[in-house]
């Protein structure tokens, strides 16, 4: 009876404890019926967010164009390649989604790939045997092309898949890099998600990322446990906000005259550092920009020079300075060009270093005028201290604007400095030494000699686009930002700018121009030793030239400058104008031609100006016979006798030194040793080459052997160097030659 009273008692107890549990749980289910909510979590949210798959719609970066619309930079798709290597992908599914024979795959990708078998092999066993779900292939199944993507496609291998990833792409390689810059993928961080966007590093590039850069869109919809939309998706989606389109102000045939004028200077001379500035003088348009060292925003690797030289780096510049300190002079009212003084050799007191001109004895007793003409260094010392005053000169120093920077609107402007403390760097600075100036200060001062006493702002951004509207965003218009001298004094600056060119006393006379007058000024600026004073010797200097065409009503103006070349010097000296001088010239002359500035000087022009025929249904001899006439520099891509496409549309003007490239109904590999990428790149769009590119400069080495017949789609693998590159290549095999030929008569000794 005791037991069975026990065994009551728990099995009540039990019963109890089992009704409240009951109770306790079928009254958290009423409730979570009622409410909807678990721990403060709504289950229909949570359901919904279970449900709901999304993924993003990138935004496309803006482009950047040159004024007539010629792409500069762009998004290029490019694929990323990874295969399904877990078998549990294909489970109750009649086509395989994962790689079913590693080895028949690895033999199919590795052509298109241009990679070993056994790496890829090796890829996606270490992927079967590690358990893992999926593989990538390292560097070679990155950045794939859409044709190679297609082809592996076509191939149908099951478990290879691709994800769209796209790379900022130069399509001109090596151009106006300090300008464009470059961008690159960038890791970015917020507080939702990390994520990858490409962003602006440098140039206009960084200049102007904000505008550049989209705004992703998204997609959203629900679906069931097979990732399969509900037949009620609630599906939104947000459209991307496509980044606006930058066009800049830069002329590309003449950027590209600007940079191949300046790449044979650079295997000539191989100078430390080169600059060149094309403006308009109307505007402040920035025509064309260039500096060396440069480098290929594709594959911005061991960059020798990330500064735009031309806003970022001030320095002496000599005697380009002079135009300004006889414009202050004659604004002042103090000048007489007639008026004699005696030169040579100008001391103020015995306690100040004399100043001497560059041939230290001077010409005797000669005019101020002339003095200009012979870019006298005295001559400039007088006009300051005696003429002028320093206090004066000081005035128009700044109304030119050298003690602030331009404001051009490109990232890492650096001012230069006016040293303007002691009597001698008063005097330094009439004629460049001393105070420091970039090569766009001096440009921007300009423009008021040129513009008939208005001094313009110079700018490089002509308009901004929005892409999906192509309603104009902004658009800059020419700002005159001063106006330091009247144009009575402009005139007769110009004056003697064309005589320190045409005049028989002219030192600039190299920078004479067949078809247009120039005014202009030569400039030797000494270089600072780090020990202390300047650099001595025949090429320890920056040469430099700015001038303007046609001189009476300047439409364009351009500065060289060329640091410490390596000068000639079998028959005599060859003076430091010479690598300037072909640069200016050659870009000058074709320039005002390309433009349709009428000639001021001759008869007739003696540059053809090529202009892009309609070419459909001709002959390549009818083609080729014509441009032959015309002086143009062309390549025939195969040996067919029809023209099927040129590297230029119709009616665009083609310049002397610019390749066309003729492509015919049946064609074959070139030879393009030698071609610069530019033109490389524009073979390969014509024959939709997959091209692989090693280094930057001029190509060395090519994949496809000359005369080989070429498809649509293949593949074009080729090396380049760069000038600097070649001559020190050149330099080891003349040094391994001279070596060999002593080894050679040690042996003939012993």
């Amino acid at each position: 009876m005791k037991k069975n009273k026990t065994t009551h008692a728990m099995a009540g107890v039990l019963m109890v404890i089992f009704i409240m549990a009951f109770l306790i749980v079928t009254g958290r289910f009423l409730y979570i019926q009622a409410s909807g909510v678990v721990e403060g979590v709504s289950l229909d949210e949570w359901a919904t967010k279970v449900r709901t798959t999304s993924y993003t719609i990138d935004s496309e970066r803006g482009k950047i164009y040159d004024k007539n619309g010629m792409t500069l930079a762009y998004d290029m798709p490019t694929f990323r390649m990874y295969a399904i290597v877990d078998e549990r992908y294909s489970e109750n599914l009649e086509e395989k989604q994962h790689v079913v024979d590693p080895v028949e795959t690895a033999e199919k990708l590795a052509p298109l790939l241009n990679a070993e078998k056994d790496y890829i092999l090796g890829r996606l066993n270490s992927g079967i045997e590690s358990n893992l779900s999926q593989v990538e292939f390292g560097a070679i199944g990155k950045e794939i092309s859409l044709q190679t993507k297609d082809d592996i496609q076509a191939l149908k291998l099951p478990g290879i898949r691709f994800i769209q990833e796209n790379i900022r792409y130069y399509p001109n390689g090596m151009f106006a890099s300090h300008i464009i810059g470059f961008a690159r993928e960038t890791e970015m961080k917020t507080e939702e998600a990390t994520f990858k966007e490409i962003t602006g590093v440098t140039g206009i590039e960084s200049e102007m990322n904000d505008l550049l850069k989209g705004i992703d869109g998204k997609i959203s919809y629900q679906r069931d446990i097979y990732n399969k939309k509900l037949l009620d998706p609630s599906e939104v989606i947000q459209m991307p906000d496509n980044g606006d389109d930058v066009y800049l102000t830069i002329d590309q045939k003449i950027q590209t005259l600007v940079e191949d004028v300046m790449t044979q200077v650079e295997e000539k001379y191989n100078p430390e550092r080169m600059t060149a500035i094309v403006m308009n003088p109307k505007t402040g348009e920035i025509v064309a920009m260039s500096n060396r060292p440069s480098y290929n925003p594709n594959n911005p690797a061991n960059v020798l020079n990330w500064y735009n030289d031309a806003i970022s780096t001030p320095f002496e510049p000599g005697s380009a300075v002079k135009m300004f300190t006889w414009a202050a002079a004659i604004e002042s009212k103090v000048y007489n060009g007639d008026e004699g003084y005696m030169s040579g050799k100008y001391q103020i007191s015995d306690r100040v270093s004399p100043i001497h001109d560059f041939n230290r004895k001077g010409w005797g007793t000669i005019s101020f005028d002339e003095g200009f003409a012979r870019s006298s260094n005295v001559a400039a010392a007088k006009l300051v201290w005696e003429k002028m005053g320093p206090d004066t000169f000081l005035e128009y120093l700044k109304a030119f604007d050298f003690d602030k920077p331009t404001g051009i609107d490109l990232p890492g402007e650096v001012q230069g400095q006016i040293l303007y403390n002691w009597p001698l760097e008063k005097i330094t600075t009439s004629f460049g030494q001393g105070s420091t100036a970039t090569p766009i200060q001096i440009m921007k001062a300009a423009t008021a000699i040129a513009n008939d006493g208005k001094m313009l702002k110079p700018y490089i951004i002509d308009r901004i686009v929005d892409p999906d509207t192509n309603n104009v965003i902004e658009n800059h218009e020419p700002e005159v930002v001063g106006e330091p001298i009247s144009k009575e004094t402009a005139e007769q600056v110009r004056e003697l700018l064309v005589s320190a060119v045409q005049s028989e006393h002219a030192v600039g006379s190299r920078f004479n121009l067949d078809d247009y007058s120039v005014g202009g000024k030569t400039g030797t600026a000494q270089i600072p030793d780090p020990n202390g004073g300047y650099l001595t010797g025949h090429e320890n200097y920056v040469f430099s030239f700015l001038g303007m065409a046609p001189s009476d009503d300047p439409q364009l103006m351009m500065y060289v400058s060329v640091k410490q070349p390596n000068l000639e010097f079998e028959s005599g000296i060859e003076p430091g104008s010479a690598p300037v001088s072909f640069i200016f010239n050659n870009v000058m002359e074709n320039a005002l031609h390309y433009l349709s500035i009428t000639p001021d000087k001759g008869e007739t022009s003696t540059v053809n100006v090529y202009e892009i025929p309609n070419v459909e249904g001709k002959s390549v001899a009818s083609i080729t016979d014509s441009l032959s006439k015309a002086g143009v520099d062309y390549t025939v891509i195969g040996e067919g006798t029809k023209v099927v496409q040129l590297s230029a549309e119709v009616g665009m003007k083609i310049l002397p030194n610019e390749k066309l490239l003729i492509l015919t109904d049946n064609p074959t590999m070139p030879n393009i040793i030698g071609w610069s990428l530019r033109d490389v790149l524009k073979l390969g769009e014509m024959l939709s080459f997959d091209i692989e590119i090693l280094g930057s400069g001029y190509v060395v080495t090519q994949s496809i052997e000359e005369g080989q017949k070429v498809d649509k789609g293949t593949y074009l693998g080729i090396e380049l160097k760069t000038p600097k590159e070649l001559q020190e290549m050149k330099s080891i095999d003349e040094t391994s030659d001279k070596e060999a030929i002593e080894n050679e008569s040690d042996d003939v000794f012993e």
